[in-house]
Formats: structure tokens, sequence, C-alpha cells
């Protein structure tokens, strides 16, 4: 068995995934990777090709779908994006837990095709505050925000999931939980077996 687990965290907008999993990474990037999408909109001011996404043409991605290259890939914000599943197949090799921040859509094309995979939704501590936090970032117009708002609705909506929720009231709580999941995730029978096979052959069979 693969000790590496695949983990889906997905969230509305404005619920600080990104900023999340930025400091997840900071702090277990030797045990932790985040896969890199593929999307179809324009790169933005201080976003890096390969980094924030590999940037691609509507057909490039097109074809990639036809040779089933995705894990999983969804039409968001009138743009395609997706997941392409050899670079996470080969960080789950290398022994790495993968992280893919992707949306409800796309976590659900993932379980399906990846039942072990672990799925995790960050919500916002209530619908008011996610709304404040769009417009404090003060890079939409109100339609815009009405848009994300209606999306975001949308999202949350799918909470049921999930195998596990963090409520992202307090950052540095929030943090810590995603932590917890990720360890407690690295700590479960199968995976400890499969990493201590000579203490385990060691033991004698149950006893009475």
């Amino acid at each position: 068995m693969n000790t590496a687990c695949l983990f889906t965290i997905s969230a509305p907008s404005g619920a600080g995934k990104t900023s999340l999993v930025r400091a997840l990474l900071d702090k277990k990037s030797e045990s932790l990777a985040v896969s890199v999408s593929h999307a179809t909109r324009s790169i933005r001011p201080g976003e890096t090709d390969g980094v924030d996404y590999h940037f691609v043409r509507p057909d490039t991605f097109e074809q990639m779908v036809s040779n089933d290259e995705f894990l999983e890939h969804a039409w968001v914000f009138d743009h395609h994006y997706g997941t392409a599943r050899s670079p996470v197949e080969g960080l789950l090799g290398s022994g790495k837990h993968v992280i893919l921040e992707i949306d409800w859509q796309g976590a659900r094309q993932v379980k399906q095709k990846r039942p072990d995979t672990v799925c995790i939704c960050i919500l916002p501590p209530s619908r008011e505050v996610l709304e404040q936090r769009l417009i404090g970032r003060a890079t939409d117009d109100r339609h815009t925000i009405e848009r994300r708002m209606l999306a975001a609705d949308r999202e949350m909506s799918h909470y049921n999931d999930a195998e596990y929720l963090v409520i992202n009231e307090n950052f540095d709580q929030a943090l810590y939980d995603l932590e917890c999941i990720i360890h407690a995730q690295g700590m479960t029978r199968d995976r400890q077996i499969s990493k201590n096979q000579a203490l385990v052959h060691s033991i004698p069979e149950e006893m009475e």
C-alpha cells in the first residue's frame, strides 16, 4: 500500500482556502505537495505559469479531456479548470501527500475515480462574514460579488460530500485543524502497517 494520501480541499470563494493551503505547505513541505491545476483563463498580475496554474489554450485543454488526462475538470466562471492525473500520481508515488484545491464538482469526480481520497470542506463562520470578506478584497464590482455569493451558496450546499469540515473563523485554529487531519490520515492502521511491516510481522497472531 502506498502510504501517501490524496486530499481534496474545497471552499467557497473568500473562505480562505488558498491562504490556509499555502500556510500548511510552508509547514509541511517535506511531506506534502499541492497539485497545480490547468486553467484556460488569462494569467493575472502576480501569477506565475506552472506555479499558480498551468495556463493553456482552450483547444489544448479540450484535447487533454479527449485523452482522459484529467482526474477532474469543470467549467467555472466562464473558464475550464482541471487536475491532470499524471503529476498527481507521480507525487503520490514519491510518498508525498497531495492536496487538490478544487470545487465540489471536482472533488466528487476525484472521489469517484479514487475512492480512498479524503475530502475536506472549508467553510466561513457565516454567510455574512463571507460576503464581507469578498467586499473587503476590493477587487470585484457588486455584480461579480453577487455572482460569487451565488456560487458560494452552491459550493457550501455540498458540505455533506466531505469527510471533514473546517470552519475558518480564526486562521491559526483552522490551520491547526487542517494539520491534525493530514497527520491523522497518515496514522491510520493500514498506513502504519505498510510503513512498519517488520514490526507487524514480528507480532504473534491474535491470541485468546
